[in-house]
């Protein structure tokens, strides 16, 4: 009996136990906080961007191909000369079609940049592009250096028994009447660095009257700065007036009869720019854009496809084509004064022409 009482008291602590476990084991275990799932990368946008290029069109259209394939951005060039991309810009205000300016002069940017068409954006890689090669406030900035000149005929000059032209004052030659080709500087950004030149190394008058005199000279007015140095390549005019890297492009497409020749008094120059337009509509491929074209790779493509220039990036290799050119004797040309008498300028070259 008393056995019996101490197996049940056992099997009676036994089962408290078990109950008191149970009861323990329903209530809530304090457990560490999962750590937060690691965020899911978002996909990449699909970017876009539209062009306005004032570059040679196979260099542009290069550029695109090659920034696309590098970043994935779909791009798309319209080629104009600088004064259509600055009417055409300044017309598309209100419902802007492109985000991206792409060479061409810097006075027209500056003139652009007057009128509140673009878009201020300091590139970090803007770092590495001396300051006279860009607009302190992101605007625009520099890729390429270009210097005026002529590119003549040397075989028809030769022909006529006429001198290459080395001065200003030799294209008034009599026996050049009718042989001399430069743009128009309404659409052309290459034919106002000659009017903006012109004024700077003499005065407004003396310019003006040389440009009327010039004018009696002139065979054809082109809309495209390059046009000039193709015609004068082509035998269609025995001097063309327009940036001597146009010159050595056809020359070295096989236009050998081409002879440069820069103007003893001094000439002017351009710097080639990108910038971004008011209101892009793809405002983000744009900067990616202008990152890339100040990388020491994408200027050092244009010499693929014909473009000679000195380059603006310290790192990048220039053309050694463009070496003939570096004792070029240039004049201290003002942008600014350029770009913000553009308009005035241009309108005086019409009144005094005619044209």
């Amino acid at each position: 009996m008393r056995k019996f009482k101490f197996l049940s008291l056992v099997l009676v602590a036994i089962l408290c136990m078990t109950i008191f476990a149970g009861c323990s084991s329903s209530e809530p275990k304090s457990e560490p906080a999962p750590e937060p799932a690691e965020k899911a990368e978002e996909p990449k946008k699909d970017l876009s961007l539209t062009i306005y290029a004032g570059l040679m069109e196979d260099h542009a259209q290069a550029a695109a191909k090659e920034f696309e394939k590098e970043t994935g951005v779909k791009t798309s060039v319209v080629r104009m000369s600088g004064g259509e991309i600055l009417t055409r810009i300044e017309a598309e205000k209100e419902n802007t079609k492109a985000s991206v300016w792409y060479g061409g002069p810097a006075d027209t940017f500056i003139a652009a940049k007057e009128k509140g068409l673009l878009e201020a954006y300091v590139s970090p890689n803007a770092a590495k592009i001396p300051e006279q090669f860009k607009d302190p406030e992101g605007y625009w900035t520099g890729i390429y250096k270009g210097y005026l000149g002529f590119v003549c005929n040397g075989k028809l000059l030769k022909e006529k028994n006429i001198e290459i032209p080395k001065t200003w004052e030799d294209l008034l030659n009599p026996a050049l009447k009718g042989q001399i080709v430069v743009a128009n500087p309404a659409s052309s950004g290459t034919a106002y660095t000659l009017i903006a030149t012109l004024v700077q190394l003499w005065d407004e008058d003396r310019a003006m009257d040389y440009l009327k005199k010039l004018d009696e000279q002139i065979r054809q007015y082109p809309k495209t700065g390059s046009a000039p140095a193709q015609m004068a390549g082509m035998g269609e005019a025995m001097v063309g007036i327009c940036f001597m890297h146009d010159g050595i492009k056809y020359y070295e497409e096989g236009y050998t009869d081409i002879v440069l020749s820069a103007p003893e008094e001094g000439t002017g120059y351009e710097i080639g720019a990108v910038g971004i337009i008011k209101n892009a509509p793809d405002l983000e491929a744009a900067k990616i854009f202008v990152d890339w074209a100040l990388t020491k790779e994408a200027q050092e493509l244009g010499q693929q496809y014909g473009s000679y220039q000195f380059l603006t990036n310290p790192d990048a290799n220039p053309p050694k084509q463009a070496e003939q050119l570096k004792d070029t004797k240039l004049i201290d040309y003002d942008m600014e004064f350029a770009g913000k008498n553009r308009a005035r300028l241009v309108e005086k070259w019409h009144e005094v022409t005619n044209k």
